[in-house]
Formats: structure tokens, sequence, C-alpha cells
């Protein structure tokens, strides 16, 4: 059996999410029959390096899976892509050793969201960038976000906690850029909680609105009360850019 590993990109707006479930098309159940279809084989597994929710969007996702079939890493991922929707797409291939396991072996993630800020919302961009009215106070955000920079239990931004065995997470980097009216924020982390991302950008909003002193972010985070935290913001700003393995 040959292991491949897939860079992979989405478009998480019709997608239930990465993960198979029973009532809704995943990105997960996509590809599987689209290699089945390809190589013949009645089983196909992927796993991708961590499971993406419901209407969010995948730059860099990577997966990996065994199969008995010879084609080569570059034909495979023609022959994939020629079986895909529009929505999706295998962005590169490649032979990896048997033990690798994109999820396992990922070291860091980096997640994007972004912000549209002003009166009247993108038309054509709607489904990639969560639209607000007001402006933000950029630099009262930057200031309260590097708080969350470092090793910190990270509970008061997960949905539904606990959710892992630990929710002890390590930030290596969180930074605010803005181009014209969008507004996107970067972190980088070595695993995230469910909806993390999401809570703190829904935490950092109600900062740059002038709801909550800069402050209140790092008592947020030392107090563990989700609760306390600001909303989840929703799915559709959200995009995985990239996972690293060194």
């Amino acid at each position: 059996m040959r292991n491949l590993k897939l860079l992979l990109s989405y478009d998480g707006t019709d997608f239930h999410g990465w993960q198979t479930q029973p009532n809704g098309r995943t990105v997960q159940e996509t590809l599987e029959r689209a290699i089945a279809d390809l190589t013949g084989e009645d089983r196909v597994r992927v796993t991708a390096s961590g499971r993406t929710d419901a209407g969010v969007h995948a730059v860099g996702q990577v997966a990996n899976f065994h199969t008995a079939s010879h084609l080569s890493p570059h034909t495979m991922m023609r022959g994939v892509n020629a079986r895909l929707p529009p929505d999706a797409i295998v962005r590169q291939a490649d032979e990896v050793p048997s033990e690798f396991n994109a999820n396992r072996d990922a070291l860091r993630k980096l997640y994007r969201y972004v912000l549209h800020l002003g009166d009247v919302p993108d038309l054509f961009l709607r489904r990639y960038c969560y639209h607000l009215r007001k402006q933000l106070d950029v630099e009262a955000m930057r200031r309260a976000g590097a708080a969350l920079v470092g090793t910190h239990d990270f509970r008061c931004f997960e949905t539904e906690w606990p959710n892992r065995k630990s929710s002890v997470r390590t930030i290596t980097h969180l930074a605010l850029s803005r181009f014209g009216d969008f507004l996107w924020l970067d972190v980088e982390a070595d695993g995230f909680l469910y909806n993390m991302v999401r809570a703190i950008v829904g935490t950092l909003i109600n900062v740059g609105r002038g709801f909550w002193p800069e402050v209140h972010v790092a008592e947020i985070l030392a107090n563990g009360d989700r609760a306390r935290a600001g909303p989840t913001a929703p799915p559709h700003g959200l995009f995985l850019m990239r996972v690293s393995y060194e």
C-alpha cells in the first residue's frame, strides 16, 4: 500500500464540514468517493489535518490516504480533480512514508478570519467575509489580542467545553492586518479547540467596538469562563490557510 498526501482547497459554503456524517454533504465523503471512483477501490479512508466546521473554507487543508493504486501522484491529482465538484480541488499530491498521518503529525495550523467593514456589504464576497457596518478600533484589538500569544488554557474560547483531553494550546502568531475596507486576523497555533478562532474574533470585535476595555481579554483568559468571552463569529469568514509539519 502507498501513502499519498494531498493539499486541498475548498469553498465550505455548501459543505456540512469536513467529517462524513449521515445527513449532509461533506468534504471527506466527497473526496473519498472521487478517489474510490478513480482507483476502483471499495473503501478509501482519508485523514485530514483537522476537521473544519460547516461553512468554513480551506486554502491549504492537508490530508492523506493509503491506496493500492499504481497511479502517479500527478495522475492521481488530475483524476481526482476531474471527479470533484467545482467547490473542491486538489492542489498538490505527493507520495509520503507509510507512517505519515496528516492529523497526528501536524505541528502548527494557521487560520485567517476575514472581516469587511463598511455601510454596504460586498455582494460578490459575501460568502467569504463577515460584514460589519461599524468601524473598529484596530489598534485596541491588536493590543488586546497580544495577551493571547503564548501557552494558555483556552477553555474560555471553546464551545461546549470540554471537547478535548486538554484545553491548553500555544498560539505562536496572532496579527491583525488591514487593506481598505477589509480586516483579517491571522492566528497560528499548535492546535485549536472547537470554535476557538471564531470565539477569539467575536471577543476582539467587542473590544474594537468599544464595548469592552482592552484588558478584558486577558481577564477572560485568566477566568476561563466561556460566558465572559464574546460571541462566536459566523463560519463563512474563516479559512484554514496552512498546516505545517516541520
